[in-house]
């Protein structure tokens, strides 16, 4: 799969997960350069989250990835590398 097909589909997914996550509909946008916990996040909610990813995505996401990168962007451009 190409590498700009291969990151819309995972940008969508990563954005569908916090969005449910924060109770959040469709419409409304989701800033992807706010901090995970800036959107309203918990940590027991983006571990839910990394669970849904990793489970739809069928890979392992290190919990240290998600305090490094800090924001639904830098996510999915670790997810997509």
């Amino acid at each position: 799969m190409p590498e700009h097909e291969r990151r819309e589909i995972i940008e969508d997914l990563v954005v569908r997960e916090l969005k449910s996550a924060l109770f959040m509909t469709e419409e409304e946008d989701l800033p992807l350069e706010t901090g995970f916990f800036d959107l309203g996040l918990t940590s027991l909610k983006l571990s839910e989250v990394k669970s849904v990813l990793e489970s739809t995505l069928d890979c392992e996401i290190q919990t240290t990835v998600l305090f490094r990168r800090p924001t639904p962007e830098q996510l999915i451009d670790h997810l997509t590398d």
